[in-house]
């Protein structure tokens, strides 16, 4: 018995609270005319570290083997990843932050609902739901300063309500900080959403809401949209390129479906809620398992096909 324990003990997985999960459907038609490939897909199930809760995560980023998570609850986490033949080998936590103001200060409970996350530099901008707002944070979690957006989105009487705030951001060199509301602003067509840099708007044509943002390259950016019918409870995840470059006068720019994942076409879907780009082709997106019992914390690892 004691040389079968150290078999198994040997053989356990180097990290046992990631496991594989299924994430597509049986049906390879549903599968085979997407634009992207999922290349792996895990739940992630950690325990407290500092107290701080492992749940709720609302989006990521990826930087030389470091992944960055932040939660809805006001919290960032650190891990190192290592992907080997397109597989998530491995997913180390390291570290976990309360994310604090300038005078290092927990923030207050309206203030802490983060829910984008972009790397900036040697930074990472966090943009808010509730008290709507983008702030540059250090990586262990200390705000730097206050990132100056459009007008349209500096008052909340713009927004169609308060849990529909800022819900992405992402960064590029040419077009500065990107972010958007999870749903179109009161007093606008509702048949676009719209992207928003500090001085300037992109328009495309809506579908579901907006809960992610990352450059596809100089010119174009992919937004993630979810949809979800409460009744019905029919989840639908949608990737969509939008070519910045590519905009009428009235700033509707051009835009393309790569992915939509329907569990009403077997996808075993979540909340998914974040999206980062690993490389050229690849990115990860993460889901948010609400801290609910029924729902999980899925990392899915996919690449864009030529």
């Amino acid at each position: 018995m004691k040389y079968l324990f150290l078999f198994f003990l040997f053989f356990l997985p180097l990290n046992a609270q990631i496991k594989k999960y299924k994430l597509t459907p049986i049906n390879t038609l549903h599968v085979n005319n997407q634009k992207i490939k999922i290349l792996d897909a895990i739940e992630l199930c950690f325990d407290n570290k500092k107290g701080i809760p492992f749940h709720e995560i609302s989006d990521l980023v990826y930087a030389n083997g470091f992944v960055y998570f932040v939660s809805d609850q006001g919290y960032l986490y650190k891990f190192f990843m290592n992907i080997q033949q397109n597989k998530i080998s491995s997913l180390k936590y390291l570290n976990a932050y309360v994310l604090k103001n300038k005078k290092k200060e927990i923030l207050s409970k309206k203030k802490r609902d983060a829910e984008g996350l972009a790397l900036y530099k040697n930074n990472l901008l966090i943009s808010f739901e509730r008290k709507q707002r983008i702030n540059l944070y250090s990586k262990d979690g200390i705000k730097i300063k206050k990132i100056k957006i459009h007008p349209y989105l500096q008052k909340k009487k713009n927004f169609i309500n308060k849990n529909k705030g800022l819900e992405s951001v992402a960064f590029n060199e040419k077009y500065g900080v990107v972010t958007a509301p999870e749903l179109p602003l009161k007093n606008t067509n509702e048949k676009y959403h719209t992207l928003y840099t500090r001085n300037n708007r992109f328009k495309f044509i809506a579908n579901g809401s907006i809960v992610s943002l990352e450059f596809f390259d100089k010119d174009a950016i992919l937004v993630l949209l979810r949809d979800f019918n409460y009744l019905t409870r029919r989840r639908v995840t949608i990737l969509l390129k939008v070519y910045l470059n590519n905009c009428s006068e009235n700033r509707v720019c051009k835009s393309e479906i790569l992915a939509k994942l329907d569990s009403a076409d077997g996808w075993q879907l979540d909340n998914f809620e974040g999206l980062t780009r690993i490389d050229k082709k690849r990115y990860l997106m993460v889901s948010d398992d609400n801290e609910n019992f029924f729902q999980k914390t899925l990392l899915v690892l996919f690449e864009i096909k030529d």
